[in-house]
């Protein structure tokens, strides 16, 4: 039976990276704060992503260069793979940041943590089972969830997400991933290097198909150089039960790949669906993100929408920079906005992909007068040193304006050394900011300056 509503000044729904910090400026502020999580205190960067995953990387990488020792005149001996050790590690390190955000939470002044699934009754109302909450300033911060396609035969066979694949502590014998994008490749590495059989499968063309083709062709290199099946143009995947297993046909007439396990990682879904937005008249797209403007507001005013589920981004660093920008609209009288940011990412195969701003492909596609810059990994000093050669970097400049449009760093260091481009797009500084900066000797990011020194003009083909 409900009780009388709780007031608070704000309410935020979901502790994932732009809740917590946003309740700490709030209740520093002097609001009292309801923060409701419906599982786990961290959202999907410190349960099922960016933590686990790359601290498995880590472990994987470890491997890697174990197996490779007698390259660099090392005598390592067998180099076996203890699962069960692999997984503890990733469990301790991830449990260990949920409890620190759990913690701070708990412990915040004017701030109450709920467990519960959060759903509005109205604009101002909340219902978490039987309890009800009323604010005057509602925040969204749900996150997002991975999407099952609907592939013949798939509903028969065992498979697993990003989530699940998480909590393995043996070793598959044969690792299929349906989907050959940023999630899929990164397991897909570090199982093959833990010691499985794996096998990509990708309905395009190509890998990573937001990338310029060069960029993906390289990648599928990689990746195949490790010993990683690729198959691509799977116009028409079907699976079958097996005994021991399943096979997937990736196409009509192709011949079966038998597989132990599977993964599915084709893309992910805002969890908005069960909500009850329609009772607060929030807005969402057809695909179900909550439309937000350039600061991260809906068309309810007093309501918000930040992180993966606005649609705005799908990065932590997006939804923490989605609560910069609320805080700063809200509490510092300063109009920062989405549209200010550069879009970055990276893909933490190895080596990583540091990529920041426009694609070469997409500039080419503006018709605007261009310069590009290519250097391969092998002509990097560093690269040579570290025995790291695959990959390259590669940056493109507007031929009019000096500015910076996009980078592609694709090479060991990659995910920090295209921060020192970032920066100066960010600034909107001219491409000889870096191109006369002396750098530091011996580095990835030296070659940079040299990089920007030898532009060409960008073809139209």
């Amino acid at each position: 039976m409900a009780t009388g509503a709780q007031k608070f000044d704000a309410i935020i729904i979901g502790a994932g990276q732009a809740g917590p910090p946003l309740a700490g400026r709030l209740t520093a502020a002097g609001h009292t704060v309801a923060v409701i999580e419906r599982k786990l205190v961290g959202g999907t960067c410190v349960n099922y992503g960016c933590i686990p995953t790359k601290t498995l990387v880590a472990s994987a990488y470890a491997a890697r260069i174990a197996r490779r020792g007698e390259e660099y005149g090392v005598g390592t001996g067998e180099v076996s793979v203890d699962m069960s050790k692999v997984k503890a590690r990733k469990d301790k390190v991830m449990i260990g940041d949920r409890e620190g955000v759990e913690s701070w939470l708990k412990g915040m002044d004017n701030c109450t943590l709920i467990f519960g699934h959060a759903r509005f009754e109205d604009p101002h109302t909340i219902r978490v089972d039987d309890e009800i909450l009323k604010a005057d300033k509602i925040f969204i911060n749900v996150g997002g969830r991975a999407v099952t396609p609907d592939m013949p035969g798939l509903s028969d066979v065992d498979y697993l997400t990003n989530v699940g694949i998480l909590e393995l502590d043996t070793l598959p014998e044969h690792l299929v991933i349906v989907g050959g994008s940023y999630i899929g490749l990164e397991f897909a590495q570090m199982y093959r290097r833990f010691g499985a059989q794996v096998t990509v499968i990708e309905r395009g063309s190509r890998l990573t198909s937001r990338e310029d083709e060069d960029v993906s062709a390289t990648i599928k290199e990689i990746l195949e150089n490790e010993g990683i099946a690729v198959e691509l143009d799977a116009t028409d995947i079907a699976f079958r039960k097996r005994d021991n297993g399943f096979e997937v046909i990736p196409r009509e007439g192709a011949d079966p790949i038998a597989g132990t396990h599977l993964l599915i990682a084709t893309g992910r879904r805002p969890n908005t669906d069960d909500l009850g937005l329609e009772n607060a008249g929030v807005e969402t797209d057809s695909r179900g993100y909550v439309v937000v403007d350039d600061h991260c507001r809906t068309n309810v005013e007093h309501i918000w929408a930040m992180g993966d589920c606005n649609g705005r981004g799908a990065f932590t660093h997006t939804s923490y920079n989605d609560f910069e920008i609320v805080a700063a609209n809200l509490l510092d009288n300063d109009p920062r906005k989405i549209s200010d940011r550069v879009p970055t990412y990276a893909l933490y195969i190895d080596p990583p992909l540091g990529r920041a701003g426009q694609t070469v492909a997409e500039v080419r596609k503006s018709g605007r007068k261009a310069l590009v810059g290519k250097r391969p990994m092998t002509r990097v000093g560093r690269a040579v040193e570290k025995g790291e050669t695959q990959g390259f970097m590669k940056v493109v400049v507007d031929a009019e304006n000096k500015l910076i449009l996009g980078a592609a760093i694709l090479g060991v260091g990659g995910d920090e050394v295209v921060q020192d481009i970032l920066d100066v797009m960010a600034a909107k500084l001219p491409y000889t900011a870096i191109s006369r900066t002396m750098h530091i000797h011996p580095t990835v990011s030296e070659l940079v300056p040299t990089l920007l020194q030898e532009m060409t003009p960008l073809g139209r083909d």
